[in-house]
């Protein structure tokens, strides 16, 4: 029998904070990441009625992080769209140093990656699709427009919290996306690292012929 690669020792390690809310972010790392990379998980009280201004949430941040630093990881993930976007390019810079400052890991957010994500795929006319009320939207479209994107069409679902944003099935993201398309759009994203998003992006492609970057 060949070892599952899983459990052999992995090439690469990252940690990954994710909100104590969220019940998403671990199976779909687990299912979507290479067999070489270890993932590692630690809750951290952000979101719902933990959320508050970012300095308030440092030290929270900074014990999430450093309780994963035991794990080894080469790298230290921020997993909250909403929380990483939610006071632009400043507020998601300070999450990161904080985890940086407390653990001498390298560290990167959500935001950040998708950004990356974003670049790479040379998206610059959004479609944007949350589960989120509209506030927050409004949030994301702002750090979006700072980072150098054009929100062309913006849809939030106005949910309220993690518990209804599990419940919405991949197909109706799908749904959803292709009824908000717009011809002057390259791209969509899908914001929120607690949602099924995940699971309907090669359906929308190839119904749209555009490029999807979801938030996990």
């Amino acid at each position: 029998m060949i070892p599952d690669p899983r459990l052999a020792t992995p090439l690469a390690r990252i940690g990954v904070i994710l909100p104590t809310s969220n019940r998403l972010i671990e199976p779909q790392f687990q299912y979507y990441a290479p067999p070489a990379l270890g993932v590692h998980f630690q809750r951290a009280r952000i979101t719902g009625k933990w959320a508050q201004p970012i300095p308030e949430l440092a030290p929270e941040v900074a014990r999430s992080a450093v309780s994963l630093t035991d794990a080894r990881p080469d790298l230290i993930v921020f997993n909250c769209t909403g929380t990483s976007m939610k006071e632009g390019a400043d507020g998601d810079a300070q999450l990161l140093n904080v985890i940086r400052s407390e653990t001498g890991i390298p560290a990167m957010s959500t935001a950040q990656a998708v950004v990356e994500a974003l670049s790479a795929l040379g998206l610059r006319k959004l479609v944007l699709v949350t589960p989120y009320v509209q506030a927050t939207n409004d949030h994301e479209i702002a750090y979006l427009r700072e980072a150098g994107f054009d929100v062309v069409h913006d849809l939030a679902l106005g949910l309220s919290g993690g518990d209804r944003f599990i419940t919405v099935p991949p197909e109706h993201w799908v749904e959803l996306a292709l009824a908000n398309d717009r011809p002057d759009a390259d791209g969509f994203f899908l914001s929120c690292t607690n949602t099924t998003q995940i699971q309907a992006v090669a359906a929308i492609e190839s119904a749209s012929a555009k490029p999807v970057v979801s938030s996990n």
